[in-house]
């Protein structure tokens, strides 16, 4: 299942946004990293550059970047077990109740004070 930038992964039960890998073609680079590290990880680094077909520089930079994506999906999703899939579903399709007092108050707060283009 897959709408508006989320996948659903029906095996797991697992919620998150696909991370949006936007090709260009050449980027100005003006950014830069540097990093110090030891002798063994230059060592390892160059060697796993060198069987990739990449400079060191740009080995390191796709590898970052892929660590960043990932980072930033797992960050994003949200994992259910097959029980709390069942209940947010549920949750989802269940009637609505009636609002509160407390809620028909914030409802009238947020009508006086937040304007919207939609209205």
């Amino acid at each position: 299942m897959e709408a508006q930038g989320l996948h659903c992964d029906t095996k797991w039960h697992t919620f998150y946004r696909m991370p949006t890998l936007v090709k260009t073609n050449k980027v100005a680079k003006s950014g830069r990293l540097v990093a110090r590290v030891s002798s063994a990880d230059k060592a390892v680094i160059m060697k796993a550059a060198t069987l990739a077909g990449q400079s060191v520089g740009s080995f390191v930079v796709t590898q970052a970047r892929k660590a960043a994506l990932e980072t930033l999906e797992t960050h994003d999703r949200i994992v259910l077990s097959t029980e709390q899939s069942r209940r947010f579903v549920e949750a989802l399709l269940a009637k609505p109740v009636a609002p509160t007092a407390r809620m028909r108050e914030a409802m009238k707060l947020s009508r006086a004070k937040v304007t919207s283009d939609l209205d």
